[in-house]
């Protein structure tokens, strides 16, 4: 009789419910703190950028709210403190290592190179680098910079991808780096270079923004292939988890098209058919 009640009793264990998970990285520091560090750049407009205000906002900030709500519900934490902290092209991926902040909610671009250092979510915009100049200077294409001076922002794929564009086709140019967008304009705009070099989405943000819009146009083929996402630490699959279902449930609804349209219709942007294809094949099932 005793051998049926423990055989009874062994068929009803895998039924019974396992123990919670012990929380790990990312997600046991915000449960033991609560307290979640949002890294953000001050002058990457749309996506990451200070209001007048000074408080930090744009597409990728919007994303990483709904995910700080994501966080918070899975926890269970009745709060959820946020710490806004402005990152540059430099030291975005030192501040997430070293535990600075916890995501980058920016306008960084996903390559294999950095995957050895850090983590990254879905894709959230498709964009390539372009050239922004002065409408009325005469430069359409990437071959009319020969013997002119362009900015390119430091820490970036586009000044990687550009300085071996022009090695390989032996341009006479001189590169003038900057340290972020506004930097690159103003050089622009006071005729310290001829052309500032970057993400095409960024550059129509800065000519939008400009005193005169028409005095300048976005030119040129794409020079390159810039799939965005948010930035976290490697080895983190459960905070990784909460961020991608975050994003694959927006992806899923109309919600994402409604946040575009938020920072993007202004530009007279729509979403084009890399962005629509990632956004489909990003919207996992639950």
């Amino acid at each position: 009789m005793a051998r049926r009640w423990i055989a009874w009793l062994l068929c009803l264990l895998p039924a019974l419910p396992a123990a919670a998970e012990e929380l790990t990285g990312t997600l046991e520091k915000v449960a033991e703190t609560g307290r979640l560090a949002i890294g953000h750049r001050d002058a990457s407009y749309p996506f990451s950028y200070l209001d007048q205000q000074g408080r930090a906002t744009g597409y990728s900030v919007a994303l990483c709210l709904r995910v700080a709500e994501q966080v918070q519900a899975s926890l269970g934490l009745d709060a959820l403190a946020l710490d806004f902290v402005p990152v540059t092209p430099e030291n975005r991926m030192g501040r997430l290592l070293d535990g600075t902040i916890d995501i980058e909610c920016g306008s960084t671009t996903n390559t294999l190179t950095r995957q050895e250092q850090v983590d990254f979510s879905h894709i959230i915009f498709v964009t390539g680098a372009k050239l922004l100049v002065k409408a009325n200077r005469g430069i359409h294409d990437f071959g009319d910079l020969d013997g002119k001076r362009l900015a390119l922002a430091s820490g970036t794929t586009t000044e990687v991808g550009v300085k071996s564009v022009i090695e390989r086709l032996g341009m006479e140019v001189v590169v003038v780096p900057v340290q972020d967008h506004d930097e690159g304009f103003a050089a622009l705009e006071s005729d310290a270079v001829d052309c500032y070099i970057s993400d095409h989405i960024l550059l129509h943000g800065l000519r939008q923004q400009a005193e005169t819009p028409d005095d300048y146009i976005v030119v040129g083929e794409f020079l390159s292939y810039e799939p965005y996402a948010l930035m976290l630490r490697r080895d983190d699959a459960a905070f990784r988890l909460v961020v991608n279902r975050t994003l694959s449930e927006l992806f899923r609804t109309d919600e994402i098209e409604l946040i575009y349209r938020d920072w993007f219709e202004p530009l007279g942007a729509r979403p084009g058919d890399l962005l629509r294809a990632a956004v489909r094949l990003q919207a996992l099932p639950k």
